[in-house]
């Protein structure tokens, strides 16, 4: 009985990860597909590629037309939506604003830095293109 203890033990401490795996990514793959049979018109989402766009239609089983800029609709497989993007508060939207002022204002620092860089004539310079020999 002994000898039979280890091997149990070994086999039982190698099977438990893996079927918590399994079920880790059954669970997974039930989200994922609700969430693609949940899209409606007019829902923000990302495409697996990090392409931000809106659902213009949702007529079609295995496809889905996002609007990624006004105007421009285009067809992806209903598999290529990663998530749906809920909309910013209107507290998140006033801290990426005042993000997006001390950016510019950082920005405008740099850009006096630099001019002044190339108006005293320590500016890069371009190297002319290589010709290649045929």
């Amino acid at each position: 009985m002994e000898g039979l203890f280890l091997p149990l033990l070994l086999m039982l401490v190698l099977a438990v990860p893996l079927i918590m795996g399994t079920r880790k990514q059954k669970k997974m793959a039930a989200q994922q597909q609700e969430l693609q049979d949940s899209l409606t018109v007019g829902d923000r989402v990302m495409t697996t590629s990090g392409l931000y766009a809106t659902v213009a239609d949702t007529s079609d089983e295995s496809t889905i037309d996002l609007e990624i800029a006004d105007g421009v609709v285009t067809t992806w497989l209903r598999q290529a939506v990663r998530e749906r993007i809920e909309p910013m508060d209107d507290e998140d939207a006033d801290d990426v604003e005042d993000s997006t002022d001390s950016a510019d204002t950082s920005e405008s620092v740099e850009v006096s830095a630099s001019s002044k860089a190339d108006s005293n004539g320590s500016g890069a310079q371009v190297a002319e293109p290589l010709e290649h020999k045929k």
